[in-house]
């Protein structure tokens, strides 16, 4: 064993001029494995966990494996232009990504360099992609409004600033609708002195739809104030593991200096994969599904980055909003368990909604959200407060009604007010409403004035109403944004108004 150590060293030596004469030996090693994403590095005594290892061909690796005889590492590129035999080289830098302003308006990859054909980004700060969480006495309550301009979610499940509310569903359930509108309702904040930075991360998603999301971030100005952070499916695994930490500093580099950051990561469960495969490749025991033993840690330790720091660290918030897919509605898989137990609350969206045109298709019985009801402003508690309870009602009720015709009364009334209630809370893609228009119309059917109308008649009365209350109402409707609340003044005058457009509307 001696003389086999004795001739790698001596080898080392030879060759060590390719990096620089005066590198020590333990500081580089010799690839003895590499495939599939990851290598095996012997020598590096002094490495690091999640350290950047130079390899040639401008290959960069990072040690995750620290074991007895040599290290394991997985590669941030094509492990075809890597091969035994070669140098591995220590950086003593663990892995780090550029963060600050200039990086808004960006599309980069997972190590921060961009993707976007538009040039460097000249950034003067950089953060290591794993930090540690801060502990509770760094933060403070939830307590401000985060709005997604979806009135199903800011009604129902509210979101607060530094809350983790997971979006959770099938494919092609909206999941990644409800992130993007969230993204562009936040252009609402850039008027006021607490905007809203955003960071979107997309995780194993093919570059169409990644470039589908930027077109529609560009359209409606909302890139200005956001980051693409892209590791697309065609990229290796340790760039899907690494994605959501890096996205993650960017982020926290806005929330540490007193800002607000929103981050989404699109989605966790292609995260998780990437990573069994790494650590499957590395030999680290499989447990349930195949998923190492340690896969409840990758996601808790990245979510409890989100937070809201105390006022003596400056007050700023980093809000999180991860998306898992699940697999026919199965929400007990070990996945989507792992991440409800971890978030404050999830928005569960269910296939079956959504394609009988309920959209948001968001499942009131099995959505909820922990803390953010904390944050949300008192006008939209007061209207939406039974709102929950009623559509949860309603279901149960109309499930009942399809077996029975004779119905009394009051059973229809309320069949009538949940289904003119229903199609208040639909919306279309990509256009958020601000709260005090969601007020209005939320209002309008929990007060029973839309419950007379018929069901395909509700979207044009509400696109009317609003121009109409934005003609004659506009002070009332800024003075409930302004001050969060609805007084019995601006109640009275805001039914008023809506029963005078209603008789020209019914006209």
């Amino acid at each position: 064993m001696d003389i086999q150590t004795d001739q790698i060293t001596q080898l080392l030596r030879k060759q060590i001029e390719k990096f620089d004469a005066s590198v020590d030996v333990a500081e580089v090693g010799e690839i003895v494995e590499v495939g599939d994403g990851v290598a095996r590095v012997s020598g590096l005594e002094n490495v690091m966990s999640s350290e950047l290892v130079a390899l040639p061909n401008g290959v960069f690796g990072m040690a995750l494996n620290l074991e007895e005889e040599n290290i394991g590492m997985v590669l941030f590129g094509e492990s075809s232009l890597v091969k035994e035999g070669d140098l591995a080289k220590r950086t003593e830098r663990i892995v780090e990504v550029p963060v600050g302003e200039p990086m808004l308006g960006r599309i980069v990859n997972p190590l921060g360099h961009p993707v976007d054909g538009k040039g460097e980004i000249h950034t003067e700060e950089t953060l290591p992609v794993e930090r540690k969480a801060l502990g509770v006495l760094q933060r403070q309550p939830v307590k401000e409004p985060l709005q997604t301009g979806l009135k199903s979610i800011d009604s129902m499940t509210p979101i607060g600033r530094g809350q983790r509310e997971l979006i959770i569903g099938d494919r092609q359930s909206g999941k990644t609708a409800i992130a993007v509108d969230t993204i562009i309702n936040q252009q609402y904040t850039h008027k006021t002195d607490t905007p809203v930075f955003c960071v979107y991360v997309a995780i194993g998603q093919k570059a169409s739809t990644v470039s589908r999301v930027v077109n529609e971030l560009e359209k409606t100005g909302a890139m200005e104030y956001t980051t693409i952070v892209a590791a697309n499916a065609s990229d290796a695994a340790a760039m899907q593991y690494i994605a959501p930490y890096a996205g993650a500093s960017m982020g926290e580099y806005f929330r540490d200096n007193g800002k607000h950051a929103l981050i989404i990561y699109d989605d966790l469960t292609k995260q998780a994969q990437a990573y069994r495969q790494m650590s499957l490749l590395l030999r680290r025991p499989p447990g349930r599904e195949a998923f190492p033993g340690d896969v409840f840690y990758l996601h808790s330790r990245l979510l409890e980055r989100a937070s809201k720091l105390s006022d003596d660290l400056g007050g700023g918030s980093l809000t999180a909003l991860p998306i898992i897919e699940t697999q026919e509605g199965d929400v007990s898989a070990y996945i989507p368990t792992n991440v409800i137990s971890i978030t404050d609350g999830q928005i569960f969206l269910e296939t079956n909604l959504f394609n009988s045109g309920i959209r948001p298709a968001v499942d009131v019985g099995i959505s909820v959200s922990r803390v953010g009801g904390n944050a949300q402003i008192k006008a939209m508690k007061s209207i939406a407060g039974m709102l929950r309870l009623d559509l949860a009602q309603f279901r149960e009720l109309e499930a009942f009604a399809k077996f029975g015709s004779d119905m009394d009364k009051t059973t229809m009334a309320q069949l009538a007010r949940g289904r003119a209630m229903v199609e208040v809370l639909k919306q279309d893609q990509y256009v958020p409403m601000s709260i005090e228009n969601q007020i209005a119309i939320i209002y309008a059917g929990s007060e029973g004035l839309l419950d007379d109308l018929p069901l395909e008649k509700i979207s044009e009365f509400e696109a009317g109403l609003l121009q109409y209350l934005e003609t004659n109402l506009s002070t009332a409707l800024a003075v409930i944004r302004d001050t969060g609340q609805l007084s019995d003044e601006a109640g009275v005058q805001l039914k008023k108004a809506i029963e005078e457009f209603k008789i020209g509307f019914i006209a």
